[in-house]
């Protein structure tokens, strides 16, 4: 545990050096099972909407940055989690090829300790996220909708009854990261 205490810890504090650095090992990332993430490898502009806990509706976010990067030569894929108004997370994702999973290690700002999470890619071309640990109350998932030519969608969702039924509780949009034309002038 020390180990991947201490290996997400670099892997966040290297981040802000290389997460916007141009890679040609991306393409890894995008062969065999690796694929199942690889596709959202890019720069995305998130648009997000959290359900009101009153049930009286979506609420909208702020929205963030969200980098998606091939590292390893295609070993893992991390991402880097940029909220608007500050903050930051990254996930490190391994693909198991004997299980047919991924394994996914989150840390966040203001996270104690690290988040444990598997994932496997349904028959629909959907990445269903279960967090193992710590364990959720109330459970709950994150899927990963199939990318098409003008992005991506994702939904964090919760059950009440087992997992039976799902509810979305919060949702993102993503779309190719374009920087304003301030952000390239300084």
């Amino acid at each position: 545990m020390k180990y991947a205490i201490a290996l997400a810890a670099c892997l966040m504090w290297a981040a802000p050096a290389w997460a916007d650095a141009e890679t040609d090992t991306d393409n890894a990332c995008l062969e065999g099972d690796r694929a199942q993430f690889g596709r959202y490898v890019g720069d995305w502009k998130i648009v997000d909407e959290s359900f009101a806990r009153d049930g009286s509706g979506w609420i909208e976010g702020k929205g963030a940055r969200w980098i998606f990067k091939c590292i390893g030569d295609g070993t893992a894929i991390q991402d880097f989690w940029m909220p608007n108004g500050g903050g930051w997370g990254t996930n490190l994702r391994t693909y198991n090829p004997d299980t047919k999973t991924w394994e996914i290690v989150w840390a966040a700002a203001g996270q104690k300790g690290l988040q444990h999470i598997t994932a496997r890619q349904a028959d629909d071309g959907r990445i269903i996220m279960d967090i193992v640990k710590p364990v959720p109350d109330p459970p709950r998932r994150i899927v990963f909708y199939p990318p098409d030519e003008e992005g991506w969608t994702w939904a964090q969702q919760w059950t009440f009854d087992d997992g039976e039924s799902w509810f979305d509780v919060y949702h993102i949009i993503a779309t190719p990261y374009a920087p304003q034309t301030s952000e390239l002038e300084q």
